[in-house]
């Protein structure tokens, strides 16, 4: 995976994730300063498939390791993320989210958002988290 210029001034990211040819978006965008990190679940970058079905806690981790990635393929770092917004399918995988949310960016501390409720393309996807840093 490697960040594409469409224009002198965006950087667009792309990965095998199915959904990201399929419905035409990038997986983060640069422009200028700021990094928007689309939704991102535990969907393998290279193979497209998903990861931990059934684990919310697993896929939480996996997502935000696949953001930061992104982020420093983009040119930032871990923290240069500002926000983060979770959407997770059951209120019961509230607190494993959390608890992965702590553990990867506790340091950073983003601002943060969990909404409970949503159901993504796929059953399996219990977890999606979107993110914006800045690098400075």
């Amino acid at each position: 995976m490697s960040p594409q210029s469409s224009t002198t001034l965006s950087l667009h990211c792309q990965t095998a994730n199915p959904y990201e040819k399929l419905f035409g978006y990038s997986r983060a965008v640069r422009r200028g300063p700021f990094i928007a990190v689309s939704g991102t679940t535990s969907i393998d970058p290279v193979s497209g498939v998903l990861r931990y079905p059934g684990s919310a806690y697993d896929q939480t981790r996996v997502t935000f390791d696949e953001i930061i990635r992104v982020v420093e393929q983009l040119g930032g770092t871990a923290p240069d993320i500002i926000r983060v917004r979770i959407f997770v399918t059951d209120a019961a995988d509230t607190d494993n989210v959390g608890k992965a949310l702590k553990e990867v960016l506790g340091e950073v501390r983003p601002a943060a958002t969990m909404i409970v409720g949503p159901k993504f393309v796929s059953e399996e996807m219990l977890v999606e988290i979107e993110a914006d840093a800045v690098v400075v």
